[in-house]
């Protein structure tokens, strides 16, 4: 995989997770893909519309661990680390982005809970 587009994914990766980005409809429009699932860390499956709608949550975020691989020319799995600072909680993410229109976009998004530490996941690489 290209360095420049795995930086290019991370860099939106991690403006998904800002408070700037995530409350604007119009910012979040941008990147996420007419046909975006989400399972949130909850289990309740979203979509595009409801995350327009009803807005995500504005929490402070970090990013950690991102790594890619390519599953098609246009298609890339990312899997990464947030640690929640505002819920004090830390999950382990995955992201579908797919190269649609001359620009990547989010198609698919899972969060889950986890009590594994930063170091530990590192550990694991």
């Amino acid at each position: 995989m290209n360095e420049n587009v795995k930086a290019h994914l991370q860099q939106l990766e991690e403006s998904h997770l800002q408070s700037e980005v995530r409350s604007s409809s119009k910012k979040l429009a941008q990147i996420l893909a007419n046909d975006f699932q989400e399972i949130g860390s909850s289990g309740i499956l979203i979509n595009k519309a409801m995350c327009l709608e009803d807005g995500v949550s504005l929490d402070e975020m970090s990013l950690h661990n991102y790594q890619v691989e390519q599953l098609a020319p246009d298609v890339v799995l990312a899997t990464y680390y947030v640690m929640n600072h505002s819920k004090e909680r830390n999950t382990l993410r995955s992201s579908i982005w797919k190269y649609i229109d001359g620009r990547w976009q989010l198609s698919f998004h899972q969060g889950t809970i986890t009590n594994l530490s930063l170091e530990e996941i590192k550990k694991g690489q």
